[in-house]
């Protein structure tokens, strides 16, 4: 039970923060994805890192989605069941303010 604990702790301060990598959009401008998933973490976050990747310029959400699913796992202890929210967006930073 105590080996649990440890691991549901880890994976919790692991999926504490977005996550982005860069990509490139269908127009062939450099973009970002954004991946917000788990249950500690929400759309405030993605955006919140948006903002932080494109600073004052801005940017524009290309694409969002999300859905949500269940996970279960087993071992000698019993079975273990939890659910998991999948979160992310594409964006491109704007070019100018008129954007």
């Amino acid at each position: 039970m105590k080996k649990l604990l440890v691991i549901l702790i880890f994976v919790g301060i692991l999926g504490g923060c977005a996550t982005a990598k860069q990509t490139y959009t269908s127009g062939g401008q450099k973009g970002y994805v954004i991946d917000c998933s788990g249950g500690a973490l929400n759309w405030g976050m993605c955006y919140e890192k948006a903002g932080k990747i494109c600073g004052e310029k801005g940017y524009v959400v290309l694409e969002k989605s999300s859905d949500k699913g269940a996970i279960i796992s087993g071992s000698q202890f019993g079975l273990f069941g939890g659910s998991i929210m999948n979160r992310s967006m594409i964006i491109k930073c704007k070019e100018c303010n008129k954007e």
